[in-house]
């Protein structure tokens, strides 16, 4: 299942801002490289929603190891084709929200989600402490001045009845749905739920039956020390929503302004990716990340399986390190492993492997299928324009932020890749930083150097 979240990067980030290396658990490195944004080839229309690429290239930490790089980039709807946005925010005024990096920037964050919102879209307000209550009822964005007001009257106190919360959000956006329009629901908090239903998989089931509604539910996080991080991610993943976490009010601006057409309206839904690759070419593989997200065989062609939303404009890279037929196996080999004899030239012998992705539009229920061969040698990659110097360099950034986030976690595959090589493969490859994110990671990759040495020193 593709995975266009966000929030282990920022908590990564807050970690080390304060001179902290993350715990192991929190860093999900397939959100970590799919914070930044990569130049994939746009689709030509929303009927196909995203466009497939390739990009092969050698694996730094691993000499005689090779790099496939997927990438989707989904079609970018314009102002005019935008559906109207019928919006309810769930919002957290518990008493662990009383701290200047939740209540007060949550709310600094929704009326940036104004700003992005046109006069037409609708909001309403439901908060929760020790019980939930109707702040107000959907309002004309136009009516700016009595959302915000309303938003300004927010003040911290009780306990969190999460779940009731969830509840009387949904009844509003139920009773206000429209079926022209997005309807959502934004849950932002700081995920302690110790009020009411706290199961993950009873909230879990409730987020997947009002899904199939047609009212989705997108997870905000704020602050630290209580953020049930785990449940955020399965409640977004369940209501085909993004999970952001939201730690600055530069993260509030990239998230809900400038992403917010991602953020807000999908272009396509339940999105698999399945790869098979090719024995007589590949000895042995591994995906980098998505441990939350991977499915059964079988579910790939069962469209009751449900799967990742992709929203517009949005990009989704995931990476394969493969060993090539005659390079160094780390697994070895099977006893009883079935070989197969090499392919003919004419069937399939110069393929590495072939990419499927199965989606659903939006409003449709039965899925539909690309699939895309992936030849060998990167001359014959007819998914590729060209081995262009912005192709290769952006295959390389995001191979930069793979390599940290595997280290981060242990790195049990980098070897001796350390984080001096990840600062120079990502500086030599940072291009273009108009909102200075890349700049940023690399002094990420710094304070972790600096906070391990610490660690060590520590022991």
């Amino acid at each position: 299942s593709i995975d266009v979240d966000t929030a282990s990067y920022s908590f990564v980030r807050r970690q080390l801002n304060r001179g902290l290396l993350p715990q192991k658990d929190a860093v999900r490195v397939e959100e970590m490289i799919n914070y930044f944004d990569y130049a994939y080839p746009l689709p030509e229309s929303r009927e196909t929603p995203f466009r497939v690429t390739t990009e092969l290239s050698p694996s730094p930490w691993a000499e005689g190891r090779e790099l496939l790089h997927i990438g989707i980039k989904g079609y970018d709807v314009t102002p005019a084709e935008r559906p109207r946005s019928n919006l309810i925010f769930l919002l957290d005024v518990s008493g662990s929200m009383n701290s200047p990096d939740k209540l007060p920037l949550l709310k600094t964050s929704m009326k940036m989600l104004l700003e992005s919102l046109r006069p037409e879209d609708t909001v309403g307000i439901v908060t929760y402490t020790g019980a939930a209550g109707k702040v107000l009822d959907p309002t004309p964005v136009k009516e700016k001045a009595k959302i915000l007001e309303a938003l300004d009257r927010l003040q911290p106190h009780g306990s969190t009845a999460g779940a009731e919360g969830i509840r009387q959000a949904y009844e509003l956006a139920d009773a206000n749905f429209d079926a022209e329009a997005v309807n959502r629901v934004i849950l932002a908090s700081d995920g302690d739920f110790n009020v009411g239903i706290t199961s993950t998989e009873e909230l879990k089931d409730f987020v997947e039956r009002k899904r199939k509604s047609g009212i989705y539910l997108s997870v905000l996080g704020f602050g630290q020390g209580n953020l049930n991080d785990q449940l955020m991610q399965a409640l977004a993943q369940n209501g085909n929503g993004v999970a952001a976490y939201i730690d600055t009010l530069g993260e509030a601006r990239k998230v809900l302004v400038e992403e917010a057409s991602g953020t807000l309206f999908p272009i396509a839904k339940d999105v698999k990716i399945q790869v098979e690759f090719n024995p007589a070419t590949v000895a042995e593989y591994r995906l980098i990340g998505y441990e939350t997200r991977t499915l059964d065989r079988e579910d790939f062609r069962n469209d009751k399986v449900d799967a990742g939303e992709l929203g517009s404009g949005h990009t989704v890279t995931a990476i394969y390190e493969i060993t090539p037929v005659g390079g160094p196996v780390l697994v070895g080999e099977s006893r009883y492993q079935q070989r197969s004899a090499p392919a003919a030239a004419t069937d399939v012998g110069d393929e590495l492997a072939f990419v499927k992705v199965r989606y659903k539009l939006p409003d449709e229920g039965t899925s539909r299928l690309i699939s895309i061969p992936v030849p060998a040698a990167p001359d014959l990659d007819v998914n590729r324009d060209s081995q262009s110097p912005e192709r290769v360099r952006e295959a390389r950034w995001a191979t930069a932020v793979a390599a940290f986030g595997q280290i981060l976690k242990g790195g049990p595959y980098t070897g001796d890749f350390d984080y001096d090589h990840v600062i120079a493969l990502a500086q030599a490859n940072k291009g273009d930083d108009p909102f200075g994110y890349r700049g940023e990671f690399i002094q990420l990759v710094r304070l972790a150097k600096t906070a391990a040495a610490m660690q060590q020193q520590e022991r």
